[in-house]
């Protein structure tokens, strides 16, 4: 499956194509579905099997990951808590057993930016006879185009406002990508600026609807655990550019050395601190991941959030060192290595961001 998907994968990061084939192939292996719950049939996998499988994936094409990730998130949610409408969610897990079936929130927004820094959403559900009428615009819609659900987040018009998620599918009429992802990593992931248009849907659509207010507003420490498999994914992407800086290594041999420059005491160094990076942020992963699906009391929130702080900075520091001691072949386009490193800048941009998950372990250090 994964050298199936890593064939793919340069084309789709050429072209920035939404990768069909490469999903197709993961769902396929049972990789979309597999946090489903067992009470809906599914595997029923966990935070820490879930991690391992966005690491083997982030491996070989962070973008793919990235959209399963956001399926998986959604199923592992509903496994823990339910709160989709039953017969609705029963309909999508059938689907999703048979072919790919895709869901993805959209919550950001131009005005706002990203929720995990507080305020709420201009995006504006309208009642109707029937239902909901949804209007405005989202940003970095990840799978935007292959989307079978949109969970978009909204305020009501109601004269005493409540926010909450709105269940649209993504072939209802008014979608529009109004904004194409070309960004320096991840290019295939479809992360396309989103307008909602008068976009109808049923009545019962929509989960977590509550007040106006503070308490609407996105809790950066409830489900930190599921944090860590996406620091995961993008460890996979490291280990990715490791085993190319690795390889390279063992290849070349300068015609004034006479043998591998992996021989020489610069190269093994480089290598020794790479793999401690690597190897101390994977600790923390999937330690904490197996963790908290023990079901261990005093794994809080906040370790879940730092976990993932190093594994991005861990992440990150390796694949630069890579880069940098090859020089120019690190760089050049086409090197797989070139496209590890522009992957890797995506990791930290993930709500909440590295200043956001600090001021909240730092608040919990000093009032503990």
């Amino acid at each position: 499956m994964t050298a199936r998907i890593a064939e793919l994968a340069p084309g789709y990061d050429q072209s920035g194509a939404f990768p069909a084939d490469s999903l197709r192939i993961a769902h396929e292996a049972g990789l979309l579905t597999a946090t489903i719950g067992e009470s809906y049939g599914g595997r029923g996998a966990r935070v820490e099997e879930s991690a391992r499988i966005l690491h083997r994936i982030g491996k070989v094409d962070p973008s793919v990951a990235l959209i399963a990730a956001m399926t998986l998130n959604t199923h592992a949610r509903q496994a823990v808590q339910p709160h989709w409408p039953e017969e609705l969610y029963a309909r999508v897990v059938k689907e999703s057993f048979e072919r790919p079936v895709l869901v993805n929130h959209a919550r950001v927004e131009p005005e706002l930016g990203s929720p995990a820094r507080g305020g709420l959403p201009s995006t504006l559900a309208r009642r109707t006879p029937d239902g909901w009428s949804l209007s405005g615009t989202k940003r970095f819609v990840t799978g935007a185009e292959g989307l079978d659900w949109f969970l978009v987040w909204a305020t009501t018009d109601e004269p005493e406002p409540r926010v909450g998620t709105f269940l649209v599918p993504g072939g209802s009429p008014g979608i529009e990508i109004t904004g194409r992802w070309d960004q320096l990593g991840l290019r295939a992931s479809g992360s396309h600026d989103m307008t909602f248009r008068d976009v109808e849907i049923p009545y019962e659509h929509v989960i977590g609807i509550g007040p106006y207010g503070a308490s609407a507003e996105q809790d950066n420490r409830a489900g930190a655990s599921l944090h860590l498999p996406l620091a995961a994914l993008y460890l996979g992407v490291a280990r990715a550019a490791q085993s190319f800086f690795h390889t390279f290594a063992h290849e070349r041999v300068p015609a004034n050395l006479g043998h591998p420059v992996a021989r020489t005491e610069r190269f093994r160094r480089t290598a020794g601190e790479i793999e401690v990076l690597l190897a101390g942020a994977e600790q923390l992963v999937f330690g904490g991941a197996a963790r908290v699906d023990s079901g261990d009391t005093s794994y809080t929130p906040e370790q879940a959030l730092g976990a993932r702080v190093l594994a991005d900075r861990h992440g990150v520091r390796a694949v630069e060192l890579a880069v940098r001691l090859l020089g120019n072949p690190g760089l050049a386009r086409g090197n797989p290595l070139e496209r590890h490193f522009r992957d890797i800048q995506c990791a930290p941009v993930h709500a909440p961001q590295e200043d956001i998950s600090l001021l909240a372990i730092g608040t919990k250090a000093l009032n503990p």
